[in-house]
């Protein structure tokens, strides 16, 4: 950009890049944007540190995409996993190495935007986006988009990047599609010390009583983070879900400190993740792993995408320009989180049918412990792992068979795990250390 462009946006006060939403996606976004040298506005419309509903599982994808030097706010180290399903076939599996790591969401967002802010970006909090306008008075030349706050004032950027959520206006902006909606529900339990040090570096998976739900107990010292989530509609059932996992596991007495709720929404696989100077990212995108619902990592990885091509978006001269450095944002995020959510998808689909598939592989097949424990600690991911492994690729399509046969011949499967008798929080059955 000449110096003559440069004072002339300086007077009208254009940014490079306007970030919207301070969650994981939008920090990543504005950090990488302006450790690249940018002018970049970061917009929040909460006041910071804020509570978001989340497990606040890290695994190894999630790390590898931090900024340089982040210290992570770890509150727990998990190297075990206990599986039940619906509360029976309780089993526990071990690793040596830490599976992944468990933080607060409020001090782990905080962390990420005072990195984004030590890079450059500048951070405005307490502020709502109501639309963003790429014609029209409030657009002063086609190299520029307004974003309009509430109560009129309005920001002008070369780019603008949206990752407010789940529920983003920016996102309705681009025309992003949802093809699945699920509930989570979610308590932070504090509990006494000698239920805290029961709980001490293990988590536990439950595969719940409606097809595609789960729940999860993540200890974070003296508090338990326990939550279920299950396809959208079904909200009473969800929420009867959670009462009696948290009765089951004998936690009913304790009062939560929190209790809320929160929709996740998936992309359908058409949905764009662009219009004109404007990128979608996070959740704001429907980006997020279908079967697990994990949407840190894709948060991460989407925003950091997203900040790197807003910058070249910021740079491009025309309307032309834009749309393809757009084009090649939505090739580099369907190259890799794609790949990743179709695997999800087909994984869903046979979960939903058949989770006993599932228990009984992760409680009593090593390879699948395996592969669980390889992506939880990010030496592969999903598609690396059907990519690159035939026999993984086999055995999905095996499942994909089984559990159509299966739902077509008997009910959903309500067993199928080796049983020990174990009441759902117990360790039950240890299996030898991988």
């Amino acid at each position: 950009m000449s110096s003559e462009n440069s004072s002339a946006d300086d007077a009208r006060q254009v940014w490079d890049v306007v970030v919207v939403g301070a969650g994981p996606a939008g920090a990543s976004a504005a950090y990488a944007a302006a450790v690249a040298g940018r002018r970049v506005l970061l917009l929040e419309k909460a006041d910071l540190p804020r509570y978001k509903t989340c497990g606040g599982g890290i695994i190894g994808p999630s790390r590898d995409s931090l900024p340089p030097g982040f210290e992570l706010p770890f509150r727990d180290r998990v190297h075990a996993v206990t599986f039940s399903h619906n509360g029976r076939f309780t089993r526990t599996r071990r690793s040596k190495q830490m599976l992944f790591g468990l933080v607060n969401r409020p001090e782990f967002d905080q962390q990420l935007v005072e990195h984004a802010q030590k890079a450059g970006a500048e951070l405005r909090t307490g502020v709502t986006v109501t639309r963003v306008e790429q014609h029209g008075s409030a657009v002063p030349d086609r190299r520029t988009a307004a974003v309009v706050l509430q109560g009129g004032e309005t920001v002008l950027a070369r780019a603008v990047v949206g990752a407010d959520g789940s529920a983003s206006r920016i996102g309705a902006h681009v025309g992003v599609k949802l093809d699945q909606v699920d509930l989570g529900l979610e308590a932070e339990i504090p509990v006494p010390e000698p239920v805290a040090e029961d709980w001490k570096g293990r988590v536990l998976i439950d595969w719940g009583p409606m097809p595609g739900s789960y729940g999860w107990v993540f200890p974070k010292g003296d508090t338990l983070t326990v939550g279920v989530i299950s396809a959208r509609g079904e909200g009473a059932a969800t929420k009867r879900y959670l009462e009696d996992f948290i009765g089951r596991l004998g936690l009913a007495g304790f009062e939560p400190s929190i209790s809320s709720g929160h929709l996740t929404r998936c992309r359908a696989d058409d949905s764009p993740l662009s219009r004109g100077r404007v990128l979608v990212c996070g959740d704001a995108a429907g980006l997020l792993e279908p079967w697990t619902r994990e949407g840190i990592s894709f948060a991460l990885r989407s925003g950091r995408l997203a900040g790197e091509w807003a910058v070249r978006i910021a740079e491009a001269h025309d309307a032309v320009d834009a749309r393809r450095q757009a084009l090649n944002y939505a090739f580099a995020v369907k190259a890799g989180l794609g790949v990743e959510m179709s695997v999800g998808k087909r994984l869903l689909s046979v979960f939903e049918r058949r989770p006993g598939l599932f228990h009984a592989a992760l409680t009593g097949f090593r390879p699948a412990w395996r592969a669980f424990r390889d992506i939880t600690q990010g030496s592969t991911t999903l598609g690396e792992l059907v990519r690159s492994h035939p026999v993984a690729q086999r055995a999905l399509n095996a499942m994909d068979r089984r559990a159509a046969t299966a739902s077509d011949a008997a009910p959903a499967d309500a067993s199928g795990g080796p049983s020990d008798g174990a009441p759902g929080g117990a360790p039950g059955a240890e299996t030898t250390p991988s």
